[in-house]
């Protein structure tokens, strides 16, 4: 008889937890949702997050919070929301620089691009950009380079943070064209703008919306985007492989990523109310405003899009030389 009740004790257990997950998926969300954004408040990943949260308050029935966690090179807000897990209520606004870049900064990763996670769905992407402050004495990327060539010491440039998919551009330009720079991270764009406005820092590399907006007011100069497609807001600036330069093309991706095992119930809501907020004419028109360009898929295509990005810069960051300790 005891044998009995213990296994009818284990069967019910059992039945408990297997029925946990179903019901979960049905009732989700069942309270406010956070995205947590990697990086402070202004950059292009929190502003995209901004722009499409309200919409997603909407189809999904429960706020949804924008929750900034910068530092750790982007892993700070990303070990963040894998520690949450348990009820997928905190997600991740995902990009190249925690995603794709930041684990193989460290010796040992942190945690695993592909197996912590469940990759929903895609929002956005967007080229980056080398900016120069107004009295830098350039106004092409022939003559930035001469110029870096001309000083007799290493020459700073700056980007959003460690580990963001600036920094590691800058490593790239100046391992292949064999430049003597120095890289300094902020934490976000803003304060390095700041900077490069107080002529206390003359290079960047940053996300192009970011940059594009500085631009318009006369208070940047851009001189190439890292992309393979011009935006139309931005039709005389020339594309990096239109100057020779294919090895640096780099753009950054922004999408929502749950921890791993999301039930698959709740990534079919959230991916549904994703699509109907990016079909939203008002949404799309402040994307081609900013210069993001916003495409779809489905998850498992957004799961494959983030394997190959994965694949394509582990030997770019690799070959950098860049570390995070």
């Amino acid at each position: 008889m005891t044998v009995i009740r213990k296994m009818c004790g284990l069967l019910a257990v059992l039945a408990m937890v297997l029925g946990v997950a179903p019901a979960l998926a049905q009732g989700w969300p069942s309270r406010p949702v956070k995205l947590v954004v990697t990086f402070p408040p202004g950059g292009i990943s929190d502003v995209v997050a901004r722009i499409v949260s309200p919409g997603l308050s909407e189809k999904l029935g429960q706020p949804v919070i924008v929750d900034n966690k910068p530092g750790g090179g982007t892993t700070v807000g990303v070990r963040a929301m894998l520690s949450a897990r348990d009820d997928f209520h905190t997600l991740l606004v995902a990009n190249s620089a925690p995603i794709s870049i930041a684990p193989f900064l460290f010796d040992a990763p942190p945690y695993d691009a592909m197996k912590d996670f469940t990759h929903v769905a895609h929002l956005a992407s967007m080229a980056n950009a080398f900016a120069v402050s107004p009295s830098m004495p350039v106004s092409s990327m022939k003559e930035l380079i001469d110029w870096i060539k001309a000083q007799n010491k290493p020459v700073p440039f700056g980007s959003g943070g460690a580990g963001s998919i600036g920094h590691i551009v800058g490593e790239m330009f100046k391992s292949q064209l064999g430049l003597s720079m120095e890289h300094i991270a902020y934490k976000g764009a803003a304060p390095m703008f700041q900077d490069m406005m107080a002529d206390q820092l003359g290079i960047a590399i940053n996300a192009f919306p970011e940059v594009w907006t500085l631009v318009k007011d006369g208070k940047l100069k851009v001189l190439a985007i890292t992309s393979t497609q011009r935006p139309s807001i931005a039709p005389g600036v020339p594309l990096v492989t239109e100057l020779g330069y294919p090895s640096l093309v780099a753009e950054n991706f922004i999408g929502i990523s749950g921890p791993a095992g999301m039930p698959p119930a709740a990534v079919a809501k959230l991916h549904k109310a994703v699509i109907e907020v990016l079909a939203d004419p008002t949404v799309a028109a402040r994307f081609a405003e900013l210069g993001i360009v916003s495409s779809t898929m489905s998850p498992a295509e957004f799961t494959a899009f983030v394997q190959k990005q994965v694949n394509d810069f582990l030997p770019a960051v690799k070959a950098s030389g860049a570390k995070l300790n």
